[in-house]
């Protein structure tokens, strides 16, 4: 029996996500991992940083995956299984790439169990929406929206992993220092491995046109960049020489 679309769901999820984003900037409280773990959370049980960042990031790809595997459509052609693919591309660098690369700190096993569900109904909804809800004309690949939003994926996608790159090659193999960033965007911002995302998901809500996407972007604006905003502050209290110019998301600005 094919699954017909349901609006309640995807505005609900929608909804949870802006929510849960509106109300992170609102709290502005460092979450408790990586750098602040310690602070945070001294207590709480650990699981290697390789191992948590896989096993949290492993429904956003797993669960969208199922899904375009299992929808009835070309795969290739679609609009809509193209940008889902998008989807599945990031999560699967991030879910097998970033993190067997990352060199961080141990992770709080109650961030991993969170970061897990949301990442499962994020996949969810995103996947739902564009593979059962989502209409596109057949002229969308020649719209610009679609080709603006692209081309800040791709864009956005690049600078998050180049800056991921540079933050790694900060630390040898086991150890938990903390250096200053150096080359790429993080001449000007602190936070251009989230500035990267930010863009990125941005341009996915753009090319998609929808309001699952455009939910996500908004919450990853106000998680990552009060992330960047917090890293920031991290910086100009360890380091005395850290560059007064440097801004902490937004280049020249912020």
């Amino acid at each position: 029996m094919p699954i017909r679309c349901q609006q309640s769901p995807v505005l609900a999820g929608s909804a949870a996500l802006a929510a849960m984003g509106a109300l992170f900037l609102y709290l502005a409280k460092p979450s408790g991992y990586g750098k602040y773990s310690e602070g945070l959370t001294p207590a709480a049980p650990r699981l290697p940083a390789r191992a948590a960042w896989f096993l949290q990031e492993l429904p956003s790809f797993a669960v969208p995956a199922g899904i375009l595997a299992r929808q009835p459509r070309a795969l290739l052609g679609q609009p809509a299984t193209v940008l889902l693919g998008l989807f599945c591309a990031h999560y699967f660098h991030r879910t097998f790439i970033y993190s067997l690369l990352t060199r961080g700190r141990p992770f709080p096993v109650v961030f991993v169990v969170r970061g897990f569900i949301f990442c499962a109904g994020n996949g969810l909804l995103q996947g739902y929406y564009l593979i059962y809800c989502a209409e596109y004309p057949a002229e969308w690949y020649m719209d610009v929206r679609f080709s603006l939003g692209i081309f800040l994926f791709i864009l956005g996608m690049g600078i998050n992993i180049h800056s991921d790159y540079i933050l790694r090659q900060l630390r040898k193999p086991g150890e938990v220092i903390y250096r200053i960033p150096q080359g790429g965007l993080f001449m000007y911002v602190s936070g251009a491995n989230f500035l990267g995302e930010i863009i990125e998901w941005i341009g996915y809500a753009l090319a998609t046109w929808s309001l699952p996407a455009l939910a996500f972007a908004f919450f990853s604006l106000c998680f990552l960049g009060l992330r960047a905003f917090h890293h920031h502050r991290f910086y100009l209290k360890m380091f005395e020489d850290y560059p007064k110019s440097r801004k902490a998301l937004i280049p020249f600005l912020f």
